[in-house]
């Protein structure tokens, strides 16, 4: 079957470019307000990728703080420390989710941005995050639910086989946005917010590089999920018209 998407992107341009959309702004500057990050504080970005909010962080936290982000990835962790080039206090180390390279207790402020969906125990990562954080910390936690995902197009069937496909195939954690609140209780935090949004692109061109609709689709045809003339006629007709798309955002913010 012939590509019907963008070839898969590279994973720190993907980030980037989510970030800088309308909807990945919205939320990541509402996520800062929550946490609310003060001068002279030690902020957490854990799974920081390619630093994208190093430095809001840092500006934060002033020359008397300190930002700590933390990625797994060799790649991230590259571009993360070249966008942190020339600011004061921050560092960025390699490290796990699951096993925190801070000093226990030390952190006032930590964020997880779209990471527990990838990682192999959201609740070993949160007990993590707990004892990383000192009493009083604040914590924010952003994550979407990919049983939400919505496609419009005249073949629903369709589109929800994709969703499921999507669900059941694709992503290590696809429901953990609806569980953020009662996973962050049982880590033991004190949950003060559950906030959920529905970010809704418009552009196919966009939503194909974000949500990896031609590419998911190629894989769902050749799972044996969806019949290969039917996944085609569904794809070409997502530019026909206008395009929307849609899938629910949780944000929790919550207490050391």
């Amino acid at each position: 079957m012939t590509t019907m998407g963008v070839a898969r992107p590279d994973q720190g341009a993907y980030m980037l470019r989510t970030a800088a959309m309308d909807a990945g702004r919205a939320y990541k500057e509402e996520l800062l307000r929550l946490l609310d990050p003060r001068p002279g504080q030690t902020v957490l970005d854990v799974g920081c990728g390619p630093g994208t909010d190093l430095p809001a962080l840092a500006e934060r936290v002033g020359p008397e703080g300190l930002v700590i982000g933390v990625d797994r990835d060799p790649a991230m962790l590259t571009e993360a420390r070249r966008r942190a080039e020339g600011l004061p206090r921050v560092e960025v180390r390699r490290g796990d989710a699951h096993a925190l390279p801070v000093t226990p207790g030390s952190v006032d402020r930590a964020k997880t941005d779209r990471v527990l969906l990838h990682v192999d125990d959201p609740a070993a990562a949160l007990a993590s995050l707990h004892t990383a954080t000192r009493p009083g910390a604040v914590v924010g936690l952003v994550e979407p639910d990919w049983e939400t995902l919505i496609v419009d197009a005249p073949d629903i069937g369709t589109s929800r086989a994709f969703t499921r496909f999507v669900v059941e195939d694709t992503v290590r954690n696809p429901t953990v946005g609806r569980a953020l609140g009662r996973l962050a209780a049982q880590a033991g935090f004190t949950v003060d917010t559950v906030h959920a949004t529905t970010p809704v692109l418009r552009d196919a061109e966009t939503a194909d590089f974000t949500l990896g609709l031609g590419r998911n689709l190629e894989r769902a045809v050749a799972a044996g999920r969806i019949e290969v003339e039917r996944a085609r006629r569904w794809f070409a007709g997502l530019s026909e018209g206008p395009f929307q798309a849609s899938f629910t955002l949780f944000t929790v913010l919550a207490r050391r």
